[in-house]
């Protein structure tokens, strides 16, 4: 389903046609079912695009699965402990090495894109809200000078700053609806003036900040709480292109794009199982093609739309 930025109605589920290959919200490529063998999916969680524009995925088994484009199995790792819990959060660094939060063992890990674990980059590993310490972490990203953010909720919603030998330089945020505070920060992303999207889910809105120098400053946020289009429920991760901000839904089942104010352009999908919808979808990525891959999680699928 694709719906512009004029009015509509609130309803999202599959009620309009397919859209054409040619148009808007066109589904190109569909793969994925639900399984633990290798190519299948357990309730993937969090995806990230790499090196030659691969696809990495991990799913609730703790597996981390590499995907070309079209959805073609490549090669398959396993992160160290799955007891206490999966990672939830995936991203690269600028040497090309991917971040792995692994979110229940209060840890930051690195791989190389072949899925060798370099143990000495691996950051924190202590449950605590001290400096260092970790909660439940949702996203690490890194700038261009190896600074890493690191996103977290728990018994501390904040967000760290570490230097590139990791070493903790400074934190912001606690446990609130404030706009110093947070509700979960699932998504971190920072745009190539290396200002830092943050994705506060449980708040319903995207805060945006400039933490380059000795303390954060706020510089845009916006999001509503609702289901109308433009309005936001569990946003889940964020895509920066150009003017523009596609944001990923959980509790609305949709993507939408925004301007980077936060005006809606379009929105697309709607709760369900079949074409043009989408059920608790995790994450997004886009390649240089335009087209757009969604983590449609509890239909343990990726769906590939031109949006």
């Amino acid at each position: 389903m694709f719906l512009g930025a004029a009015p509509v109605a609130a309803s999202l589920a599959g009620c309009l046609p397919q859209a054409s290959e040619n148009s808007i919200g066109a589904e190109l490529r569909v793969w994925g079912t639900q399984g633990k063998e290798r190519g299948e999916f357990y309730k993937p969680r969090a995806m990230t695009i790499g090196p030659a524009g691969l696809l990495y995925i991990v799913d609730k088994t703790g597996r981390i699965q590499v995907f070309d484009q079209d959805g073609e199995f490549l090669r398959v790792w396993q992160t160290p402990e799955i007891a206490n819990g999966k990672p939830c959060g995936l991203s690269f660094d600028h040497q090309g090495r991917l971040i792995v939060a692994d979110t229940h063992y209060h840890r930051v890990l690195r791989y190389t894109p072949k899925g060798e674990l370099l143990s000495e980059l691996t950051l924190g590993g202590v449950c605590g809200e001290g400096p260092g310490e970790f909660s439940f972490i949702t996203r690490a990203v890194e700038d261009a000078s190896g600074h890493l953010y690191v996103g977290e909720y728990g018994a501390s919603d904040r967000i760290q700053k570490f230097d590139a030998e990791g070493r903790f330089l400074f934190q912001w945020g606690a446990h609130g609806e404030g706009l110093d505070a947070f509700n979960r920060p699932q998504a971190l992303v920072l745009d190539k003036q290396e200002l830092l999207w943050v994705v506060d889910a449980c708040n319903h809105r995207i805060l945006v900040f400039d933490a380059r120098g000795d303390e954060p400053r706020l510089v845009r946020h916006w999001g509503t709480q609702g289901e109308a289009p433009g309005e936001l429920r569990y946003p889940w991760d964020l895509w920066l292109e150009g003017k523009h901000v596609y944001v990923c839904e959980l509790g609305n089942h949709r993507i939408q794009k925004f301007t980077r104010d936060g005006a809606l352009v379009a929105s697309w999908g709607g709760p369900g199982s079949g074409p043009g919808q989408l059920k608790q979808p995790w994450s997004i990525v886009r390649n240089d093609r335009g087209q757009m891959f969604v983590l449609d999680t509890y239909n343990h699928r990726v769906k590939r739309i031109q949006f």
